[in-house]
């Protein structure tokens, strides 16, 4: 049983994500109006809108809280990464990240927050890593290309293993591993995951090595990653 407490407002096209912050006092949404919203808990089931970030050229895909900052990323169909912070009164684009060359579908940090990976229709996994000494700057760190022959639409990194698990258009799923030397190989492949699109992946929050799938195939799949 459901019962609706609260509804907003404001957004003149389609919601594409949402995602609560830390603590649960903010929430981000951000629509193909190519906006993100950020909201204030005031009371309970009372939402105020405290900012309204302009600066994507295109629909925003997803917007995602960094893990003890705030900090806000969103990705968008303009091939670009946001980094958004809390400036006063207000919030404030503190980077731009480029290098994708198609739409970016998907974005997560790893269990500290010093780095960055997104997903993107250009079939690549972009690293960033956080500049020292600058809160909400993140430099290109490294990539991965060719590991899936289409669309990257989600990937997530793990807070327990540490591993990334990606999931694409061309049906499959990989999984990928932090070498000493700050780059990221493959350690895991599974090909025809689903029979169609794997739209989203996610690791389990406590249990090593347990995933889930969705996909275009009307299915959702709970995975146990087995390393020899």
């Amino acid at each position: 049983m459901f019962e609706c407490v609260a509804q907003l407002e404001g957004h003149e096209n389609e919601v594409k994500s949402v995602a609560w912050d830390k603590s649960g006092v903010y929430l981000a949404t951000c629509s193909r109006d190519k906006s993100v919203w950020i909201w204030e808990t005031e009371d309970e089931n009372e939402y105020e809108c405290v900012s309204v970030l302009h600066g994507h050229t295109q629909d925003v895909k997803m917007v995602l809280w960094h893990p003890t900052e705030e900090l806000v990323v969103s990705v968008s169909y303009d091939d670009t990464v946001k980094i958004w912070a809390s400036d006063d009164d207000d919030w404030v684009c503190t980077c731009t990240l480029l290098g994708h060359t198609s739409t970016i579908w998907g974005a997560s940090f790893n269990e500290n927050g010093d780095t960055l990976v997104t997903c993107s229709d250009d079939r690549k996994l972009m690293f960033w890593k956080a500049k020292a000494g600058a809160t909400g700057i993140y430099e290109e760190m490294t990539s991965v290309e060719d590991e899936h022959d289409r669309t990257i639409y989600s990937v997530d990194w793990s807070t327990v293993n540490g591993l990334i698990v990606t999931g694409s258009g061309d049906d499959a799923i990989r999984v990928f591993e932090k070498d000493e030397d700050d780059t990221f190989k493959l350690c895991g492949r599974l090909d025809a995951a689903h029979s169609s699109d794997v739209n989203c992946i996610k690791w389990h929050p406590t249990t090593p090595d347990v995933l889930c799938s969705a996909g275009d195939d009307n299915v959702a799949k709970i995975w146990r990653v087995v390393r020899e």
